[in-house]
């Protein structure tokens, strides 16, 4: 997980310990919990993952999660964790961020976080993170 002040829709994140091409660019910090965000254009990426043999697999299913707090940053950091469970869960080694809100309910604050999981492997029969 990057820096959560930086996640947006669209961020792509990655498991750090996922056996990865060489070719992949990923940008992390000392506050990643493991997982970094996909560095560049999503659609270029793609289309070099599957020319050197490799899939970004899409789950069709949106995984979400909603924190309550005053502090954004903890409560992204929060929702973004809970998200990375859920799809570990589903055998996944990534998640692609779909929405991010910050909403209040009877005048406390809380983010609200929706995700696809998301599996890199090379080939194109999906393994399940085996």
């Amino acid at each position: 997980m990057t820096t959560p002040g930086e996640i947006a829709a669209g961020d792509i994140l990655i498991e750090n310990s996922s056996h990865l091409p060489h070719s992949l660019l990923l940008q992390s910090n000392s506050d990643s919990n493991g997982w970094a965000r996909l560095n560049g254009a999503h659609s270029t990426f793609e289309e070099e993952m599957r020319q050197t043999g490799w899939t970004l697999f899409f789950m069709a299913g949106e995984i979400k999660a909603s924190v309550f707090g005053f502090d954004r940053r903890k409560t992204l950091r929060a929702a973004v964790k809970r998200l990375i469970a859920g799809a570990k869960s589903q055998h996944c080694n990534s998640i692609e961020i779909t929405r991010v809100a910050n909403k209040s309910f009877l005048k406390m604050p809380y983010t609200s976080v929706s995700a696809h999981p998301r599996h890199l492997q090379e080939g194109q029969v999906f393994s399940g993170g085996a």
